[in-house]
């Protein structure tokens, strides 16, 4: 297993640092290179609509997708990772996502920055801190997804076949269950 975070923009620091603190040395992906040579990949925070740009300016996100078509490449999304995992509750809107979540997202859906709050989540039976800094919402969760935790009645983790996205940010906390669950994922194709 080859870990990498994509280091494009946002906040990719946090996840680097959460994934050391289970053990594991994680690379900074900014290249189509560094990208082939890791197995799982975490899109973290940012602003969704420069994370698409850079990914296309870089030649990177055709090639995620790509990778996780063919069963090579597992992915974690957070906050605007998630977003670009998923499809847009609006059709219309723009830039296009990647699309490889059964799931429909909304962007800053819980307000703008200053509406940002801390609320703790129950995963695995167990409460963890959820950090959410202008995040996006689940609209729909279709049936090759499965909710794995929510706040207030709305999905925030949604698991699917090689893949997790979450609405908040888990790098943000001190449990690092979630990016665990994480490193436990095989490939969409092994899942199958």
């Amino acid at each position: 297993m080859q870990v990498g975070v994509l280091a494009l923009q946002g906040g990719f620091e946090p996840h680097v640092a959460m994934l050391s603190t289970l053990g594991v040395v994680a690379r900074e992906v900014r290249s189509p290179l560094a990208l082939r040579e890791v197995t799982h990949l975490v899109l973290p925070g940012g602003e969704s609509t420069t994370l698409h740009h850079l990914l296309e300016l870089f030649g990177m996100g055709e090639l995620i997708r790509e990778r996780y078509l063919a069963g090579e490449l597992a992915l974690l999304g957070t906050c605007a990772g998630a977003i670009l995992l998923g499809h847009a509750a609006d059709p219309r809107e723009r830039p296009p996502r990647l699309e490889l979540l059964d799931a429909q997202l909304e962007r800053n859906a819980y307000g703008r920055q200053r509406e940002s709050f801390s609320a703790p989540i129950e995963l695995d039976g167990q409460s963890l801190e959820g950090v959410f800094i202008r995040a996006p919402r689940f609209t729909h969760v279709g049936p090759n997804a499965r909710v794995l935790a929510a706040h207030a009645g709305s999905p925030v983790l949604v698991e699917g076949p090689g893949l997790l996205a979450a609405t908040f940010h888990p790098e943000l906390g001190r449990d690092p269950r979630v990016h665990r669950r994480f490193l436990e994922l095989r490939s969409a194709a092994a899942a199958r």
